[in-house]
């Protein structure tokens, strides 16, 4: 079976002295994108041990989802400050085997 559904991983690393406002800012992207209509499941967690890195866990139902929420205006807000608190590496990922 195809799926159509779009999977990210985002890893974001806090720039120096921004590890708190980058958290705050994540935080602030989970209630607004979970809400979305096309939104299966948006988790943030972070990495063990190192308190400037950062994973963005989500997933759409489809394409549409997923450009719905890049145009969103919480994203757009995102899109304006994450390159001054962070290095992000968004991983986009083709399901092979899933459930």
């Amino acid at each position: 079976m195809t799926s159509t559904q779009v999977k990210v991983v985002a890893i974001l690393t806090a720039k120096t002295g921004k590890e708190r406002e980058l958290e705050q800012l994540l935080r602030s992207m989970t209630g607004p994108s979970r809400a979305e209509p096309g939104n299966v499941h948006y988790n943030l967690w972070r990495v063990r041990e190192r308190t400037d890195e950062f994973v963005i866990d989500e997933l759409y139902v489809d394409a549409d989802g997923a450009a719905a929420h890049r145009a969103s205006p919480h994203y757009q807000r995102y899109l304006g400050v994450i390159n001054d608190l962070a290095t992000r590496n968004p991983l986009p990922l083709e399901p092979l085997d899933t459930i």
